[in-house]
């Protein structure tokens, strides 16, 4: 590291005309710059630059070291105005990962919308009703129901909605509920137990036992609409499939869920992170508000 921090600073006196005029370009003191330069000619057995009085003049080898030297400056200005771009234009990859029910509906087109106005950035959706490691996966975003535990996860609430427990007309309308297939997703279990609110504010408890299930949310979805029996789905869902489906209890609700943006950065979080939690909050928030 001291080798590229001499041939950096040799490169600037070069530049400069003098050690002087380097010293104020670095904002170091004359000696510390001729340090430099005499460490760097000693370690490297050569004469680089001929000092007089009055002159300063490369040698033959200080003019072909100076041409290496100088794009070492290059390099690392570039690499800096890159890194401060990334924080202001977003762009690059980002990796975000969300449920099924999200991803379709709310995260994909808040993302297709988001690259028409930052064409650099490069998303790669991975949708899946099983939860991915943030860190393990390499997940730059994760849109979640529900806060997460971990410690090392900085997380933002972006939204909610409400499930909705509903059938096809056909089933809904035989009037014979209880004896309704619960078609449910692998994560809720064999053993259903939903906590409803009537108007007035009374909980009325259902209770089920799901002889159906499957790993996919869009698996559910598809049986249900095919009249096979209830289940839950988000109410943003519900709403585009109304004419298909109905509402089982029209007249309880059930909690609302709390939807999170995950991630792993501390300080410092990166624009195209930043723009997507945005968009999909918005997206979101237009949902809801249908």
């Amino acid at each position: 590291m001291k080798k590229l921090r001499h041939m950096s600073v040799f490169a600037y006196i070069v530049e400069a005309g003098s050690i002087t005029g380097a010293a104020e370009s670095l904002q170091l003191s004359k000696s510390v710059v001729s340090q430099h330069l005499k460490v760097l000619e000693r370690e490297l057995g050569v004469l680089l630059i001929k000092r007089s009085t009055r002159k300063h003049t490369l040698t033959s080898t200080g003019r072909d070291f100076y041409e290496s030297c100088k794009e070492i400056n290059k390099i690392t200005e570039f690499a800096w105005q890159r890194a401060q771009e990334s924080t202001e234009i977003p762009n690059g990859i980002i990796k975000i990962t969300a449920p099924n029910a999200l991803m379709d509906v709310v995260i994909a087109p808040a993302i297709g919308k988001l690259l028409k106005q930052y064409p650099l950035l490069e998303p790669e959706l991975i949708s899946g009703d099983t939860q991915l490691d943030l860190m393990s996966d390499n997940i730059d975003l994760a849109i979640r129901v529900g806060p997460s535990q971990a410690s090392n996860i900085k997380q933002r609430r972006i939204g909610e909605f409400r499930d909705i427990l509903c059938g096809s007309h056909a089933l809904v309308q035989q009037e014979e509920i209880d004896n309704a297939l619960y078609i449910a997703n692998k994560w809720q279990g064999k053993h259903i137990s939903h906590h409803f609110n009537d108007i007035d504010g009374n909980e009325v408890l259902y209770e089920a036992t799901a002889l159906c299930r499957a790993n996919s949310f869009y698996s559910c979805l598809a049986l249900i609409k095919e009249g096979a029996g209830i289940g839950l789905i988000p109410d943003f869902q519900f709403n585009m499939i109304k004419p298909v489906l109905c509402e089982v209890f029209p007249k309880l609700k059930l909690p609302i869920n709390q939807v999170y943006a995950l991630h792993t950065y501390d300080k410092h979080l990166p624009s195209s992170i930043k723009v997507c939690i945005e968009a999909i909050e918005e997206h979101l928030t237009k949902l809801s508000e249908k």
